[in-house]
């Protein structure tokens, strides 16, 4: 373990054998590091909060604070964040509160740029990209390999899909569906995000039914139940289209009260 003498590790916390700690950081009793994680200098590290393995968290990041929420008590709150991911300068990651499942998550493989922030109670999937001060809300969540743009913002309780893309500076208000590219303020659907798709294995044919998919939901004038419903079928023969579908069949409380861009 190569701690920087000038950083301050509370007694309680479990440090594996191999992490770096920089100088100045301060972390807490309750934070848990596992092996292969490097932490920079002037990082502060709260809890309960547990970071997986061969994480790195660069200089003035936050991981692990308390809530941004006025109900929030003290209550024993967590943070979870999985394997492999990279936190760059000034970005800030909150707990949980009790208005949810008491717990942030965040998966693996994931880059949050400069000054990028996650608000109490998201959940983020893998092969994420926030880039430089992309803002989410309290109780987003977020699936695997979606790109938010710079200064891009997701409100609070909003869903975006798998693969989809949110370009900079775009203000996400309504859930985006996988595989959707959005832009504006609020956000408004675009286009496929193909190129995406492309670079992650997606056959030529796969992308040209997931456009197809696109316009009968956004370019058809169909009903946003006729529209799903002629994709429930369509699913059928092309499994690809299986997360728009689930996506799309979604009726949580959740969706009822954001529902998606149109």
């Amino acid at each position: 373990m190569a701690i920087h003498p000038t950083a301050i590790v509370a007694a309680g916390a479990e440090i594996a054998p191999d992490v770096e700690i920089g100088p100045y950081t301060v972390i807490s009793g309750n934070v848990k590091i596992d092996s292969g994680c490097w932490i920079g200098p002037h990082v502060i590290i709260d809890g309960p909060t547990s970071l997986g393995r061969d994480n790195k968290v660069f200089q003035f990041a936050s991981i692990g604070a308390a809530p941004q929420d006025l109900k929030y008590k003290g209550e024993p709150t967590r943070l979870e964040i999985g394997d492999r991911n990279v936190f760059r300068e000034n970005a800030t990651i909150n707990r949980g509160t009790t208005k949810d499942h008491l717990v942030t998550r965040i998966a693996s493989d994931n880059l949050f740029m400069t000054g990028a922030h996650v608000g109490h109670d998201c959940d983020i999937g893998s092969h994420c990209v926030f880039a430089n001060y992309a803002t989410l809300g309290g109780h987003a969540q977020i699936g695997d390999w979606v790109h938010m743009g710079g200064f891009a913002g997701v409100h609070q309780f909003c869903t975006i899909g798998a693969h989809a893309f949110v370009a900079n500076n775009t203000a996400v208000t309504r859930d985006v569906p996988p595989f959707v590219m959005v832009v504006g303020r609020p956000a408004e659907p675009h286009s496929v995000n193909a190129e995406g798709l492309k670079r992650r294995g997606f056959t030529p044919e796969q992308v040209r039914n997931i456009r197809d998919a696109y316009r009968t939901l956004y370019r058809s004038g169909l009903k946003l139940a006729e529209a799903t419903e002629a994709l429930t079928q369509r699913a059928l023969e092309h499994v690809e289209l299986a997360p728009l579908v689930a996506f799309l069949n979604d009726s949580t409380p959740r969706r009822d009260r954001v529902g998606i861009v149109r």
